[in-house]
């Protein structure tokens, strides 16, 4: 069976989609839990703000399927969990495949599974591993017809900054982008540059890929809003954030703004106005 059928799921006509990563609580690290607390109320609030996708794990993917009714986002699952996200390095790092990946997205009715690609200064083993996870999954999604997205994740060192943070050099973002393609990605999940101004570089070197942008850590309204429009100029299909929605006082309004920007095209201004209108409804 083609990746395409579930594709056209998961993506507009147009070839864009706004995914809406809940999927923090896999990874073991307390401040990840900060607005999902309650996975239920977390995952109906985003849900009735209609973004296209959901990333969840497999244990809480139940929140989203179990909602009656056939006009829901489509679930993309994750299948790998990692603990590399603390402000200190554990001696011992992994990213660990869970168990038949591809048979539980199916069974969940996903429309793709989502992996890592880590790039940690020093850690050649935990690349491999990722390299190693990749590679297992296509296989396994070949025979299925499941979308393998891959996460390309280049990461500063650990005792510069601590925890959760991308290291935005383009130099490190394009090759490791090339490499999920090599390894066959149907979808990219990058980071986003230094310079966002560049970001069709990293379009360009995905050859054809549909490349979605990750949000990182939390930012201002209008930080957040002012880089997607500037990266679905530079050609992104779409965007994959989490916290910036999850963690925001007003999810819902945030997806609906954000949601105008990759699929309408919407300025800044009109799409600040957008979240505006709904904070204060």
């Amino acid at each position: 069976m083609s990746t395409k059928v579930r594709l056209n799921r998961m993506f507009s006509a147009q070839g864009k989609c706004f995914d809406v990563a809940i999927d923090h609580g896999f990874f073991n690290e307390n401040s990840f839990l900060s607005g999902i607390e309650n996975m239920k109320q977390a995952v109906e609030t985003v849900v009735e703000a209609g973004p296209d996708c959901i990333q969840l794990s497999a244990g809480q993917a139940r929140h989203l399927q179990q909602i009656p009714g056939k006009q829901k986002p489509g679930l993309v699952l994750r299948t790998d969990a990692a603990n590399i996200y603390g402000n200190v390095l554990p001696r011992f790092l992994f990213s660990e495949l869970i168990d038949r990946a591809i048979e539980q997205a199916v069974q969940l009715d996903a429309v793709a599974v989502c992996v890592n690609l880590l790039l940690l200064p020093g850690q050649p083993e935990l690349h491999h591993q990722c390299v190693r996870n990749v590679s297992l999954l296509k296989t396994e999604c070949e025979k299925y017809g499941m979308p393998l997205m891959v996460e390309p994740l280049v990461m500063l060192p650990n005792e510069e900054k601590g925890g959760y943070m991308v290291d935005g050099d383009l130099r490190k973002i394009m090759p490791l982008v090339r490499q999920g393609v090599e390894l066959g990605a149907d979808v990219i999940k990058a980071d986003p540059c230094d310079d966002v101004s560049e970001y069709h570089r990293v379009i360009e070197v995905a050859s054809g890929i549909p490349v979605l942008v990750r949000g990182g850590g939390r930012a201002s309204d209008e930080e957040i809003i002012a880089r997607t429009v500037e990266l679905m100029k530079q050609g992104a299909a779409g965007i994959v954030y989490g916290r910036n929605v999850v963690q925001h006082p007003d999810p819902a309004g945030m997806t609906a703004a954000l949601m105008s920007i990759v699929h309408d095209g919407a300025t800044a201004e009109e799409s600040l106005a957008i979240l505006k209108g709904a904070s204060s409804r």
